[in-house]
Order: structure tokens, then sequence, then C-alpha cells
């Protein structure tokens, strides 16, 4: 069976940040990560090279795959800012019509820039996902 690509890793969430070339992004993504770790009580982790993790949980697919992941995750890529989620949590299409200008793929939140979205929606967003994961997990 194939490893796992994206694990927890001894890598700096400090440097990671610094490398984002764009200085509104990543002055963006240093906000939203010091506000997650803030509300959630979760250390930030790298997890694999370009995703900053919030906790963990362990899954088990019916294939015999598993693994495990982070709670919820903050990536800067060259269009936006994604946030892994989860595509079921509660309140879900409420908070997001009032979130703000965004996207959404799956379990994936898009926003271009912090200024878009209503921050203390988007801390409940993760609140509600964490713990959505949390109990489908057991964790």
């Amino acid at each position: 069976m194939a490893k796992n690509k994206t694990t927890e890793t001894d890598a700096s969430v400090a440097d990671f940040l610094a490398g984002i070339v764009n200085e509104k992004k990543r002055k963006d993504c240093i906000s939203i990560i010091d506000l997650v770790s803030k509300e959630s009580g979760y250390e930030p982790k790298m997890w694999g090279p370009s995703i900053v993790g919030f906790g963990s949980y362990h899954y088990k697919y019916e294939s015999g795959r598993e693994g495990d992941a982070p709670l919820a995750g903050i990536a800067s890529r060259s269009t936006s800012i994604i946030f892994y989620l989860g595509s079921d949590f509660k309140d879900r299409e409420t908070l997001l019509k009032q979130l703000g200008k965004h996207k959404t793929s799956g379990g994936c939140l898009h926003i271009q820039k912090l200024e878009d979205i209503d921050t203390n929606i988007l801390i409940q967003i993760f609140k509600n996902s964490m713990e959505q994961r949390k109990l489908e997990h057991q964790c």
C-alpha cells in the first residue's frame, strides 16, 4: 500500500510562512494561523511540505488504508489560501453564507485575501469542522 504523502513533520511553520513570496498572502496566512491557534488551542504543525495543520485524527478506510491527518489545515497556493475543513459540519451552509467572498470544493474553502471574509465566522467554521472530525473519528 502506498505511503501517505501528507504526514506531520518537524519542519518549521515560521520557515514555511517566511517562504511565501507574496507579502500580502504571507501576512494573511500568519494572521489566520495565529488566530486559529489561539481560538482552537492547537499548536500549528507542518503536514507535508505545504500544509499547516491543527490537531490530528486517525482515519481508517474500508479498503484498509489508514493514517493520520490534521483536524483542519491551511495552505497558501498560487491562486488562493485554502482551508482544509471537511465537507460536513454544524451550520455549514449558514456559516458559509455569512463568511464573505469565497469558493468551496469538497472539504476545501478558498479565499483570495483576509479582508474578503468575516474572521469571526471563519473561526466558527474551523471550530465546527474540528468538532465534527473529532466526533466522526472518536478523538
